[in-house]
């Protein structure tokens, strides 16, 4: 028997990202563990309106995805726990502008440079509809076929509502495996 937990949300964890985006002529960086896919080329950023990167996104309609690995991770909760209405977050990370003028996080090991399509607002929350422009990442996290290989990249998940940092990276196997594995043993019964 399963309990009814009611309407909760339970799709954690997801991945943690630090959102970059400029300020006038300096960036300003955000933690956020609230993303989601929506297509192969358009992803969504989920932020309360209180944040004080939301205004910059709103204008500037262009931001940085950069992934979270272990190494990352004190600077990317340290942003996460200070306002940039409060605190000058602009030399936390070190970081190019790329073309789009966008803030580009050297250390990170995947970055995604965005272009702001639509926001989705509901009551308390921004959701950022955004296109893919680039993704860049560096040579130890990309195989032979220049595909993300996530076991060497090991990125951080978020989980809520405990707010607690879980590690990532064991390969369990290919996809459609298991099912045919499991397809294999129920057809040899």
């Amino acid at each position: 028997m399963k309990k009814n937990l009611g309407s909760v949300l339970a799709l954690y964890p997801t991945p943690l990202v630090i959102i970059g985006v400029m300020n006038a002529n300096k960036p300003t960086w955000m933690l956020a563990g609230h993303i989601g896919i929506i297509g192969h080329d358009r992803i969504m950023i989920s932020m309360h309106k209180i944040h004080y990167t939301n205004q910059f996104i709103k204008e500037t309609k262009h931001l940085s995805v950069a992934l979270v690995d272990e190494e990352l991770l004190p600077q990317a909760d340290y942003v996460g726990m200070v306002s940039g209405k409060k605190v000058d977050k602009s030399n936390i990370f070190d970081y190019i502008l790329s073309k789009n003028n966008i803030p580009v996080i050297t250390d990170s090991p995947l970055v995604m440079e965005c272009e702001v399509v639509d926001n989705y607002e509901t009551e308390t929350f921004d959701n950022f509809i955004c296109r893919i422009l680039n993704t860049c990442a560096e040579e130890k996290v990309v195989d032979e076929n220049n595909k993300i290989n996530y076991a060497e990249l090991k990125p951080i998940l978020f989980e809520m509502p405990t707010y607690s940092y879980l590690k990532t990276g064991e390969l369990l196997g290919q996809g459609t495996s298991f099912g045919k594995d499991w397809q294999e043993k129920k057809n040899g019964e």
